[in-house]
């Protein structure tokens, strides 16, 4: 009944007022002052309307907008994407995306579209979006830089850093002295065009430093230390230096700019003295709270615009505001990394790219098509890497550095990325800089940036081959070395019990490395020591209850399943133990025939038979991670199908094959380390009929009578599957498995699945 009233009160209401409503039109069109003549509503004309409706709506300034932003997101994602398959930064490939939209390319073979999609009456809002982008990314650099480690290494980083700012810088101005007359903008002075050009050759892209360095896996070593201990310092230094050459550029001459940089310099006071104690208080209040509040939110980020609208009126560029802001932030890791997540993807994601596209539309290669410019641009190039590459190395031997160790430091101080495209883009701004340099200058941070994977790639080489060894501690062949990679805490605690029970009883000729891989655009320099803490602190738990001791391996990259694979094969480990969750079923074929399967047939009955039928699945049983792990990786793994493990006392091995036989080996690890108890499934009877596996199990039983026995049974008992703690099996019979539709799959312990 109440169905009905609610009906009825709804047709009523929706009836009534309409009705109202078409009444009060058609009275209201009683008060127009003239005669409102209607078009006709013939076909060619509604649809013409429609037409020409649509062509306005396309031309509306948001419509191109968001045009825009779509089509750049999806080009720099791509570029980024494959350029991070090439081992390169992802930046380099974001600033080409802005060169292959931009009158270089898209604008010289489709103009047409280009000036669709570029129009010119649109480039300022694009502009002011990408600035917006700009200030929240110097806001996370800002935060990215910790402090603590100017302390700790500020001898040697100092005079590295500052050799590595005032050599290029100097070359900059020398530079400058040369082509002033033929390229510097008409009306512009030597001093303001030479301290660009110097400042232009002396910045170093620290966000991009930082993330090949995690990368490389070199950030816990003495080397590590100081070159991001050098990078910062010298972003800290060249961003000072960067404010009071816009100060000397806007005001015309060094002494008028003295009022510019006098006021530069008390907002720098107070921002030390007043805004950072005040914001340090409420991380003290805030920082232990589970979350923080949206006003204290609001408070930060209220700091932030304030600080940027500050230094953009003083004359430095509100880019500077926004990287003091960040560096200014309290010393609370929680702090910091909110920030960074809450900031990170809006900036990195959807406004970063407009930069580089805002850049790529103002830079034209076609202007240096000229071999003489083509000229002066390598020679550009040529004054940058030796004043930055070759400085940076000769500061770093000259304070007690390895030639091997300074040419590493001289090739990651070269690289320059997104950091020259914001110092370029405000030369230009102020007109400082013509089209030509900029184009010039753009080329330069591409190739600098460039050289830097190849450059370490050589280096490493060349000393390698001269010394004969790697940088790798040497290694004891007489061990029996286990690496264990995780991602989730639990299954790191999974595995490392299983490897513990390989090794129990060895521990003199065994060793266990536990390593854990994280995206480097996750990991940032300021929390790296409190994620690889976090990351491990259960397992280091685990092991002491264990009793087993442990290295741990922490990286950065951006590709995990090639890094697992690398650090395997180049660590000359006998075994990787990866781990898969419980997930291996769902989504498969596998899964859907487990489910269907165990509705139709009698769980309590004997049940499923090896049929021995293959290829009835073409899905393959694992994820892609651990496909692309199992084809690069060229030793021994195991993955582990994680059930809860908690013990590995009942073990349950069925053996299809004859090349099964490498498998004993792990029985035998596992009875004589772990006193484990193990049932072998002969299922095709090759144990009993094979030499050297029936020599290896009748050995195994009149050693340890009571932790082997061999079954030859074609069925499995529910029972059964539930006495066993793990199921150990060769891939290939893991393979053949899964295709023969063994329905007490789904009852199946954990599983430790092994490649030889």
């Amino acid at each position: 009944m109440k169905k009905y009233k609610n009906t009825i009160f709804y047709l009523i209401v929706t009836g009534c007022f309409s009705v109202l409503m078409y009444w009060i039109i058609t009275k209201g069109k009683l008060l127009e002052a003239t005669e409102v003549i209607e078009k006709p509503a013939s076909g060619k004309g509604s649809w013409a309307d429609f037409l020409i409706s649509m062509q306005h709506n396309f031309q509306e300034p948001l419509a191109i907008l968001l045009a825009q932003i779509v089509t750049i997101i999806l080009v720099a994602r791509f570029f980024g994407w494959v350029f991070r398959k090439i081992g390169q930064p992802s930046v380099i490939g974001e600033i080409i995306a802005g060169i292959v939209l931009g009158p270089s390319l898209l604008g010289m073979y489709f103009p047409e579209f280009s000036a669709i999609l570029f129009p010119v009456a649109s480039l300022g809002n694009l502009k002011f979006l990408s600035q917006i982008g700009l200030i929240l990314f110097m806001f996370v650099i800002g935060m990215e830089l910790d402090l603590k480690i100017l302390k700790n290494k500020a001898n040697e980083a100092i005079v590295i850093s500052h050799a590595s700012i005032i050599i290029p810088f100097a070359l900059g101005i020398g530079l400058a002295y040369f082509v002033y007359n033929q390229f510097a903008p008409e009306g512009v002075t030597f001093l303001s065009f030479s301290l660009f050009m110097g400042i232009a050759l002396s910045i170093t892209a620290f966000p991009v430093l930082a993330r090949i360095v995690q990368e490389r896996g070199i950030h816990k070593t003495r080397l590590g230390a100081i070159v991001i201990t050098c990078a910062a310092a010298d972003d800290i230094t060249a961003w000072c230096i960067l404010a009071v050459v816009i100060a000397i550029v806007k005001a015309g001459n060094f002494v008028s700019s003295l009022y510019i940089i006098s006021l530069a310099v008390l907002y720098v006071v107070a921002m030390i003295y007043v805004v950072k104690p005040f914001l340090k208080r409420i991380g003290d209040l805030y920082g232990s709270k589970e979350s923080i509040v949206k006003p204290v939110v609001a408070i930060f980020f209220l700091v932030l615009i304030m600080s940027s609208y500050a230094t953009e009126v003083i004359g430095i560029h509100a880019l500077f505001g926004a990287f003091m802001a960040g560096v200014i932030m309290p010393d609370v890791p929680k702090f910091r990394t909110i920030f960074i997540d809450k900031v990170e993807d809006v900036a990195l994601i959807l406004l970063l790219p407009l930069f580089f596209v805002f850049t790529g539309l103002k830079t034209e290669i076609g202007l240096i098509s000229d071999p003489y410019l083509l000229k002066v641009t390598g020679f550009i190039i040529l004054v940058a890497v030796v004043g930055k590459f070759l400085g940076s190395a000769l500061a770093a031997k000259f304070v007690g550095q390895s030639w091997r160790d300074s040419f590493t430091i001289g090739a990651l101080m070269n690289t320059r990325g997104l950091m020259e495209l914001i110092v370029l883009n405000i030369g230009l701004e102020l007109k400082v800089l013509t089209p030509e340099v900029f184009t010039m200058m753009v080329i330069m941070a591409l190739v600098t940036t460039f050289m830097t994977g190849p450059a370490l790639d050589l280096i490493n080489f060349i000393f390698k081959t001269k010394d004969g060894a790697d940088v790798l501690e040497p290694i004891n062949d007489n061990k029996y070395r286990v690496l264990i990679s995780f991602g989730n805490n639990e299954k790191g605690k999974s595995l490392l019990r299983l490897a513990n029970s390989l090794t129990k009883r060895q521990k003199n000729t065994s060793s266990v490395t536990v390593m854990h891989l994280s995206l480097s655009d996750e990991v940032h320099t300021f929390n790296m020591e409190d994620k690889e803490k976090n990351s491990f602190h259960p397992i280091v738990e685990e092991s002491q209850v264990l009793k087993q001791e442990i290295t741990t391996i922490f990286k950065a990259t951006t590709d995990i399943e090639t890094e697992i694979a690398d650090v395997a094969n180049q660590g000359d480990y006998d075994l990787l133990l990866v781990g898969l969750g419980k997930s291996i079923f769902e989504g498969t074929i596998l899964g859907k025939v487990i489910g269907f399967t165990t509705r139709i047939i009698n769980p309590d009955r004997l049940i499923d038979k090896f049929t021995g039928k293959e290829g009835l699945f073409e899905n393959s049983p694992f994820d892609e991670r651990t496909r692309q792990i199992i084809s690069k990786t060229k030793m021994p793994i195991g993955i582990l199908i994680d059930k809860d493990l908690q013990e590995v006392q009942n073990v349950f091995v069925p053996v299809f094959s004859t090349e099964d036989a490498f498998v004993i080996d792990y029985i035998q690890k596992l009875i004589y380390n772990n006193n484990s108890k193990v049932i072998i499934l002969d299922v095709n009877g090759h144990v009993a009929t094979n030499f050297v596996m029936n020599s290896a199990v009748d050995s195994l039983e009149q050693k340890h009578p009571n932790n082997i026995s061999l079954i030859t049974e074609k069925t499995i008992k529910k029972e059964f599957l539930a006495q066993q703690n793990l199921m150990l099996i060769s891939l290939e019979s893991w393979k053949q498995l899964v295709d023969s539709r063994s329905v007490w799959l789904s009852g199946v312990p954990s599983v430790l699945i092994v490649k030889q």
